[in-house]
């Protein structure tokens, strides 16, 4: 599975980086149809609480699936994201494995 990232407003984290592919790496051994996978780390300014966004977009047959969030450290955002996005991928395969 091919992995992008997009860092905006924010310094680019080889170590960021490596934890979320490793993340993705394993849904994609639980989901065999992920195709790529878009993930922008954001900081929004206005947010003092949180403000670290993490947001992926994964293309798979179908229509593609998203999921964001918007927590206190990277790490947090990207690994709620991700779990979001499982829920999605169970649901997406049960509906597979119905035809």
């Amino acid at each position: 599975m091919t992995v992008n990232f997009q860092y905006v407003n924010i310094d680019t984290s080889e170590t960021l980086s490596a934890l979320t592919t490793e993340k993705l790496e394993k849904l994609a051994h639980k989901f065999e149809f992920l195709i790529s996978a878009q993930v922008y780390f954001k900081h929004d300014e206005k947010d003092n609480e949180s403000g670290k966004i993490c947001n992926i977009e994964l293309s798979l047959p179908g229509p593609r699936i998203f999921a964001t969030s918007n927590k206190k450290n990277y790490e947090m955002a990207m690994t709620e994201t991700i779990k979001d996005l499982e829920r999605q991928l169970k649901k997406r395969k049960e509906v597979f494995s119905t035809h």
